[in-house]
């Protein structure tokens, strides 16, 4: 596809936007400059950020300047969008070490190879810290008619809860000058970002046009959602991060793997490069071999080597072979190996002077087994595996030898049920 809007369309990516066809012909024009925002309201980045990351760069792709901004200010207020009561503000300390770490994950997925298409990353701390409150209601808040951002569907939302503080009703404003000053410093035009963001993106555009007298443009993702209606990445407590050390590679691939077939297609054209004719073979293939899960493997296989490297994709895709039979666990890196065990569960054993516990005690411990009399029954049916050798003896008991990077063990029932232990003196 030449026209990058035909992608976005294509891929389900415009889910709003101004006009388009001003915005068509602004591209044909080009560069535009265009801007996507991330608040440092966590330590790290999430899958729901890579929509807009990826959205960026199939933009700049397309011969467009991407700035990524990060909310070194906004992020100390925090916005209203999609929560349903106020949020607790962070030390200011805290949201710097954050801006610091989220500048360097948005930089691995632009290019910053100097041109007219060349990235940047600016935080909007520069142009917020020195502007006084009175500089701000006087030059920018008298732009904004209290009723129409009364009408914003995110505070109305919050209104109804039960209310919400001058704090965060203001941050529509201050998102409204970043995208002001980014026009005025870099001839930023366009603003993407996700469509429960809608409201502030127009309210950019708007302030835009009263200031400057100026047209720009602005473009919402839509928010991708789970079989049950909830946001990818943004589940209380289950958010799956960009970072290694919140989400661990092994993890992070086994969570694109175990999509459903009827997620798929729409994950991989919004996750992956993969052309329409790539994808669509894909589809036949979950359609007449559904078994094979050849459209999950490919989309956990990208995406991981998008965010972690083809590296470490690979280590993780040989350690999830190898826990379940189908490679040397011996060769896997100690840290991709506790990784995955931590993934499928693992539990700590004490073993007093070295002697290790009997099989039939590990598959107990593990819950492989209920019971050690359900694990006898379990290793004399040969159903049994240590390290992916199946137990034979009712009183086997490993050996030294047989701990893995002298300290892990891997048990499992048949095909799919495993476990790993770790061995500590006791």
């Amino acid at each position: 596809m030449t026209d990058i809007l035909d992608e976005l369309s294509w891929r389900g990516l415009l889910a709003d936007h101004t006009d388009l066809d001003e915005l068509r012909k602004a591209f044909a024009m080009g560069p535009v400059t265009f801007y996507g925002g991330f608040d440092p309201t966590a330590a790290g980045l999430h899958i729901g950020n890579l929509v807009l990351l990826l959205t960026m760069r199939r933009v700049q792709n397309a011969g467009h300047r991407p700035i990524g901004l990060v909310g070194g200010a906004t992020g100390l207020i925090g916005d209203p969008s999609g929560k349903s009561a106020e949020r607790v503000l962070n030390p200011r300390e805290t949201v710097a070490a954050w801006v610091e770490r989220i500048r360097s994950e948005v930089e691995r997925f632009l290019d910053f190879t100097p041109g007219p298409a060349g990235a940047l990353v600016v935080s909007n701390l520069d142009w917020t810290a020195d502007l006084s409150a009175l500089d701000f209601l006087r030059d920018v808040g008298k732009h904004f008619p209290v009723n129409r951002m009364l009408a914003r569907e995110s505070v109305k939302a919050r209104l109804e809860a039960g209310g919400i503080s001058y704090t965060e009703f203001s941050y529509q404003i201050l998102q409204a000058n970043d995208f002001l000053e980014l026009y005025r410093r870099h001839g930023c035009a366009l603003q993407i970002g996700g469509s429960d963001q809608w409201g502030n993106l127009v309210g950019g555009v708007d302030l835009i046009k009263r200031v400057e007298g100026a047209s720009a443009h602005a473009l919402a993702t839509p928010l991708i959602t789970k079989p049950d209606g909830t946001k990818y990445g943004k589940t209380e407590g289950d958010a799956v991060w960009l970072s290694p050390d919140l989400t661990t590679p092994y993890a992070f691939y086994q969570f694109w793997i175990n999509r459903s077939d009827a997620e798929v297609p729409g994950l991989l054209r919004v996750f992956t490069f993969r052309s329409a004719g790539e994808i669509g073979e894909l589809e036949r293939q979950t359609r007449e071999s559904p078994a094979a899960r050849a459209a999950q493997r490919l989309l956990a296989e990208d995406v991981t080597t998008l965010v972690h490297g083809s590296a470490e994709c690979a280590r993780v895709i040989a350690a999830s072979r190898a826990m379940f039979g189908q490679g040397d666990l011996r060769g896997l890196e100690e840290r991709t190996l506790a990784d995955a065990l931590d993934e499928v569960g693992l539990v700590t054993v004490q073993a007093p002077a070295g002697r290790l516990p009997t099989v039939v005690d590990l598959l107990a411990a593990t819950g492989i087994a209920p019971s050690k009399s359900a694990a006898r029954r379990m290793i004399a049916a040969g159903g049994a595996y240590l390290n992916n050798t199946r137990v034979s003896a009712g009183d086997a008991v490993p050996d030294l030898a047989d701990l893995l990077h002298g300290r892990f063990l891997v048990l499992r029932r048949g095909r799919r049920l495993v476990a790993g232990v770790e061995i500590v003196a006791g």
